[in-house]
């Protein structure tokens, strides 16, 4: 009876094991998903409005309407369905990656300075062409 009794432990701490085991393991994959959706709050600091961005290179200045930010991320893609995943979400500074499925990719570093000039790098390939560029944003009216 003692040996049915012992077995009947270990069987129970071997269930209990993988139940824990596997419940951590079901909490470190969601942990990045749950930052995921919670980041970028730099970008919501940023004034409202239309931002004239300022190309480094000479290339002509670009107007957009700046309504949550995210707008400065995908600078080369303008269309939507791209997926993004954030590198860094600092106080002052995010960097993020998206795909844009068919047209390419990028990455673009937003760095704040006041809540009404950041500074841009970003680069990746739209269209098939590699492209890199810096540039300072700033919100110049309303939209």
């Amino acid at each position: 009876m003692k040996v049915f009794a012992m077995q009947a432990s270990i069987s129970h701490f071997r269930t209990i094991s993988l139940c824990l085991l596997l419940a951590a393991g079901f909490t470190w994959l969601a942990v990045p998903g749950l930052a995921q959706g919670a980041g970028l709050a730099m970008l919501g600091t940023l004034a409202k409005g239309e931002w004239t961005i300022k190309y480094r290179d000479g290339s002509p200045d670009r107007k957009i309407c700046v309504r949550s930010g995210q707008e400065l991320i995908q600078i080369k893609h303008d269309e939507t369905g791209c997926s993004q995943f954030i590198v860094e979400d600092g106080v002052s500074r995010v960097s993020v990656q998206y795909t844009c499925p068919g047209n390419g990719y990028g990455r673009t570093s937003i760095r704040r300075e006041t809540a009404a000039l950041v500074q841009l790098e970003t680069q990746g390939i739209h269209a098939g062409l590699p492209f890199q560029f810096q540039a300072e944003a700033r919100r110049t009216g309303s939209c």
